[in-house]
């Protein structure tokens, strides 16, 4: 194995098992112990701790979810005492009450660490220069990535997010190896590079490591092809951790491992909640191991995916989530994922990579429109025939009938973090991000 790896990836897959029910046992007891909500929803599941013996035992217990987090804010899912605290993350909360997530010293530690190896298997390397584009605050993408990168003997860049101009200059002036943003941002900085006439191919990037959203291999292409860089996918949610749950190897680019020392990964059935065997495609859940301040047992992430042997390291590998169960629209009942047609758009010649797909009701028929972003050196002929390519591939590959707008560049709503795929109208003012 690679002197790059440390000591628990290189663990046998028994070794690495028994750390982990040695570590599951003593989460459970610690959430059991020091969180009323673990403590009554374990109860009333009729299990305790002591019952979970091996790893399959886990199914026993009850799910976590978004809205118990909600329902104990601010601190009511926290395990320690609050001078115990040393730091607090939280969702935007666009959408109801934020996720309040909080972290002993320990834990910040062992979060840096994670990251630390998350950039050291993205082909990171003690003295590279890292920027920093994820915004930095309550949002745990900044500050993840920023100790993470320190831990690992990196300069770090805290360009944080916003300002596309500076960003570009930064890159062009202080010349680092490596960036940490949104994929969706990343394009934006692209046409940045482009509207100055900089070709990005001559920057000093090397490596890209994206995550906040899901994104797809025509994104990953387009990424590539236009920066010539490496561009792989980090992984992580403020509830579990915050990036640097997994992290796709940049020799393999093929899925994203999980540091399962630290998260145990289980796939179940969106619907039934059943355990799904490797290999089967359903809703990732997620328990910590290791964490302090507040420990998840089987945290329903919404995101769908399915796990897969190690390769590059012996660590399980979750395949790249390219949608989530809960970013999921039905129109005229057909199932659609903006990633579905994110890769339609991105393999049409005149489209740029920005598009956002806009629900109306027309009575009670559901209508669907993909406005989408011409490249600049689209023609009008261009965008005719553009717009006529994505309508007749949605209809084939989704199967549904939309109406497809060509609008100008940079006509669309940029973002500095996650971009706005869906516009739901249906119901009144717009209902989803």
């Amino acid at each position: 194995m690679s002197p790059l790896l440390d000591a628990v990836e290189r663990l046998s897959r028994e070794e690495l098992e028994s750390l982990q029910i040695e570590r599951l046992r003593t989460s459970l007891q610690h959430a059991y112990d020091h969180v009323a909500f673990y403590r009554d929803a374990f109860d009333k599941a009729g299990v305790g701790p002591g019952d979970c013996r091996t790893l399959a035992d886990l199914a026993r217990f009850p799910f976590t979810v978004k809205a118990d987090l909600r329902d104990n804010y601010p601190f009511g899912m926290f395990a320690v005492p609050q001078q115990d605290v040393r730091r607090i993350h939280a969702s935007s909360g666009t959408t109801g009450r934020p996720t309040v997530v909080g972290y002993t010293e320990r834990d910040i530690d062992t979060w840096a660490d994670v990251v630390a190896r998350s950039i050291r298997a993205a082909g990171g390397r003690p003295g590279h220069k890292v920027h920093v584009a994820y915004g930095y605050g309550l949002f745990t993408g900044g500050l993840g990535a920023h100790y993470g990168a320190e831990r690992l003997g990196c300069t770090v860049i805290p360009a944080s997010g916003g300002m596309t101009v500076r960003q570009v200059q930064l890159i062009q002036d202080c010349k680092p190896d490596i960036i940490m943003v949104t994929p969706t941002y990343m394009l934006t900085l692209l046409d940045e590079f482009e509207r100055q006439g900089i070709d990005p191919r001559t920057t000093s990037l090397k490596v890209g490591i994206f995550g906040a959203e899901p994104w797809t291999e025509a994104m990953r292409t387009e990424i590539e092809e236009r920066f010539a860089i490496d561009a792989v996918d980090i992984y992580g949610l403020s509830e579990v951790m915050g990036p640097g749950v997994a992290q796709e190897c940049v020799e393999t680019k093929d899925g994203l491992h999980i540091w399962e020392d630290h998260f145990y990964p289980e796939i179940v059935d969106p619907l039934t909640g059943e355990v799904l065997p490797d290999g089967e495609r359903g809703e990732l859940v997620f328990t910590s191991l290791t964490k302090e301040a507040m420990p998840v047992i089987r945290y329903r992430t919404r995101d769908l995916t399915r796990l897969l042997p190690g390769t590059a390291r012996a660590f399980r590998r979750m395949e790249k989530v390219t949608g989530r169960s809960d970013d999921l629209v039905i129109v005229r009942g057909v199932n659609l994922f903006p990633t579905q047609v994110e890769e339609i758009v991105l393999r049409t010649p005149a489209l740029s990579a920005h598009f956002q797909l806009h629900l109306t009701r027309e009575g009670r028929m559901d209508e669907l429109t993909v406005r989408a972003e011409a490249r600049p050196d689209a023609t009008a002929e261009d965008r005719a025939a553009a717009a006529r390519s994505v309508a007749a591939a949605v209809k084939e590959s989704i199967g549904v009938t939309a109406a497809v707008e060509v609008v100008d560049p940079e006509s669309l709503e940029r973002s500095v973090g996650k971009f706005r795929r869906i516009v739901d109208l249906r119901n009144g003012p717009a209902a989803r991000a």
